[in-house]
């Protein structure tokens, strides 16, 4: 990889003292900074007005999924290497350069709201990340808001409007605006329950109605899906999950499958999962990856050698009934000889 000079500008202006006194006000109690919410004449349209009224198509940012105006969620349990990515993917979209075979046609204002990382690991991170790609953004088309670079160490609370305007002076400049995370970043009610969601929610769909894009960083529960309620996912046009592979060792580091749950702009192969690897060390990183179709087709292939039931295939797969047919008969039409057991009568 060429040098990259974006280094030196690794903790933006945004993130130095002047940005944080704009943002003191985070500090106190959410009861106290609370604003009323705005009140606005609905506007509708007649279904001809509609149908003539010029919309621009959203340009893509980082396709195939990530586009103007998108809510995304990338989600996984701790450790798995979702900041990594979250990172990566801030800074594919502000230089205009490739990742995971995803393309950035050109360069885009990102800012990326970090909620726990130290400012020093956050250093590191952005120094590694940046050393990984060829481009670089334009001097103000990465910046960073960050707890540690505050003047209390607290970051604005998304659940209130004090915080999403403190955020906003910073958001309004951005094409794409990274949470990372929802956790930490969005601190209202309990996090199960839906109507602690809805602040959240709208501030996203106002800077969609901008044209902006958001993308949150999320963790997962116990049982395996995003932490918290499920009406999240309504409003988001992609939910990326990424998930530990079966033989998973701890020595492989940040190894993942990257798996497409909801995609409304995603069609065939462009939706199919990844196996991801993030290699590094203390000069550089390299993302590897490939279709994890490989991977599950060698699992399969193994399960029914070792006589498995087809209902253990799935258990074993996390594979529908529907989506285990699909994935047989496309790889016996490129030349495989897989024949699935007889699924016992009444079996999902």
């Amino acid at each position: 990889m060429k040098p990259n000079s974006f280094a030196k500008h690794l903790v933006p202006a945004e993130s130095t003292e002047s940005a944080a006194n704009g943002m003191a006000g985070a500090s106190v109690s959410t009861a106290a900074t609370k604003l009323a919410a705005p009140r606005l004449t609905p506007v509708c349209v007649s279904l001809s007005e509609l149908l003539e009224k010029q919309i621009p198509p959203r340009a893509p940012m980082l396709a195939p999924w990530l586009t103007e105006q998108s809510l995304s969620m990338i989600y996984a349990w701790r450790g798995i290497g979702k900041s990594w990515l979250g990172l990566s993917v801030a800074y594919a979209v502000a230089s205009g350069c490739d990742l995971l075979g995803w393309h950035a046609p050109g360069k885009r204002r990102v800012l990326y709201i970090d909620g726990e990382l130290p400012a020093r690991v956050m250093q590191s991170r952005l120094a590694l990340i940046v050393g990984a790609f060829d481009g670089e953004p334009d001097p103000d088309g990465f910046n960073i808001l960050t707890p540690d670079l505050q003047p209390n160490g607290v970051m604005p609370n998304l659940s209130d409007y004090a915080g999403q305007a403190a955020i906003d002076l910073y958001a309004d400049e951005a094409d794409l605006i990274i949470i990372d995370n929802l956790s930490t970043l969005a601190r209202g009610g309990k996090e199960n329950e839906g109507e602690s969601w809805l602040p959240v929610q709208e501030w996203a769909l106002r800077h969609r109605a901008k044209g902006r894009a958001v993308l949150f960083i999320h963790h997962a529960g116990k049982g395996g899906q995003q932490r918290g309620a499920s009406r999240r996912e309504d409003v988001l046009d992609t939910v990326i999950s990424l998930r530990r592979p079966a033989e998973y060792n701890p020595a492989d580091g940040a190894k993942f499958e990257l798996h497409f749950e909801k995609a409304r702009n995603l069609t065939g192969d462009e939706a199919q999962p990844l196996d991801v690897c993030l290699h590094g060390d203390d000069n550089g990183i390299r993302w590897e990856y490939a279709p994890a179709e490989d991977g599950i087709l060698d699992r399969l292939e193994a399960l029914v050698r070792d006589g498995a039931s087809r209902a253990e295939i799935q258990e074993e797969l996390s594979l529908s009934r529907f989506a285990l047919g699909r994935l047989v008969d496309k790889a016996n039409a490129a030349g495989k000889n897989i024949v699935l057991p007889r699924a016992k009568r009444g079996a999902a």
